[in-house]
């Protein structure tokens, strides 16, 4: 989820600077110069936007729907705070385009949110124990393991992101108690790996949700209503249409599996790393290959993890994207020559050449 949501930034975020610029030029209330009393009351404007999406995203299905990939994992650490989708990013900044609609400068909203998001990574974790007089003021971990709770006591609390006044106004603050320990993870548990299925079953639930009303007003008020109105019927619907089986999440893999899947995702990370670093200097042909190579690989890596026989077809898709990305690198003849024979040979010898990878990935399972 990282790697995507990473991977997302380098193509939106330019496109937000854009969006909040054009704001301000065209409709800005006011011309705010940067100032040391202007950058606080930038802080607190964003904060409390914040805290007024986070709540609605938790309050309205169709937002909802953005948020609900941070909440999916049973574990509760750092790892967590990079579970966030491109559909996330969209609706948060849909809020923030308040700031430039006051007269704040693009430059300055997207300094602050580089801040301001830096700040909620430290309070995804179980290692650090309740902070004194901050907790009556920040966000601290504490704070935030009752927000990602799914104990009812536990439910719909705790939304700051930086401070937890918010929550203390509004009503929806909530302490973690010592003799209630937090339970991670949606109230009704997504129990599979796959990549694809975490981003869209719940908008597929929804879709199902929407075609059982009979009138266009209730069709639309679906989008609105509270999560909890979702009929959790439509999950095991939307499960047997799409051949989802949820998993025993948990149960320990097989060594050669695990090891490949490992093996993928540092690969995968350094490359991320590679790429970034050298974004402005490659090719948008190469940029949509390397994109496209990374979502078929995070795809794969779910459906190993859940022994799917149809990974094999994402292998020899993949090949052809790193085929394709050495004939952009190196269009010559040669290497036109050598990749038109292994694919040739791999098209021949398919049935052995499938057999043989099954019996390395899935060793547990011939």
């Amino acid at each position: 989820m990282g790697i995507a949501e990473r991977l997302s930034d380098i193509f939106v975020a330019g496109l937000f600077y854009s969006i909040f610029d054009f704001i301000q030029h065209k409709f800005g209330l006011f011309s705010i110069k940067s100032g040391v009393a202007v950058w606080i009351l930038l802080f607190l404007f964003t904060d409390f936007l914040w805290y007024w999406y986070h709540r609605l995203a938790h309050e309205v299905n169709i937002l909802w729907l953005a948020h609900i990939v941070h909440h999916q994992s049973e574990d509760f650490n750092y790892t967590v705070s990079a579970r966030i989708t491109i559909f996330q990013a969209f609706a948060r900044s849909a809020f923030w385009s308040f700031l430039p609609l006051l007269g704040f400068p693009a430059g300055m909203i997207t300094s602050m949110l580089i801040i301001h998001g830096a700040y909620p990574f430290f309070v995804h974790t179980r290692l650090i124990g309740k902070l004194g007089l901050l907790e009556y003021i920040f966000v601290t971990p504490s704070h935030h393991r009752v927000h990602h709770a799914r104990n009812e006591k536990y439910l719909d609390k705790n939304y700051g992101d930086a401070l937890i006044i918010w929550d203390k106004i509004f009503g929806t603050f909530q302490r973690e108690e010592d003799e209630e320990p937090a339970v991670y993870g949606l109230t009704k548990p997504l129990r599979t790996y796959s990549f694809l299925w975490q981003h869209f079953h719940f908008g597929i639930e929804l879709f199902f949700a929407i075609k059982r009303q009979r009138t266009w007003k209730n069709k639309f008020a679906v989008l609105f209503v509270r999560p909890e109105k979702i009929d959790p019927s439509l999950r095991a619907e939307a499960e047997e249409r799409f051949k989802v089986k949820p998993n025993n999440i948990g149960v320990q893999m097989d060594k050669s599996l695990n090891r490949y899947v490992k093996w993928q995702m540092i690969l995968l990370l350094i490359g991320l790393f590679v790429f970034i670093l050298f974004e402005h200097y490659l090719q948008i042909g190469f940029e949509i290959g390397f994109v496209l190579f990374t979502l078929l690989t995070l795809i794969n890596c779910g459906a190993i993890m859940e022994q799917k026989k149809w990974i094999f077809y994402l292998e020899y898709s993949r090949l052809l994207l790193i085929a394709i990305g050495l004939l952009i690198i190196y269009p010559k003849l040669i290497v036109i020559a050598l990749l038109f024979i292994l694919f040739s040979v791999l098209a021949y010898y398919a049935k052995p050449v499938k057999k043989y990878y099954f019996g390395i990935i899935y060793s547990s399972q011939e």
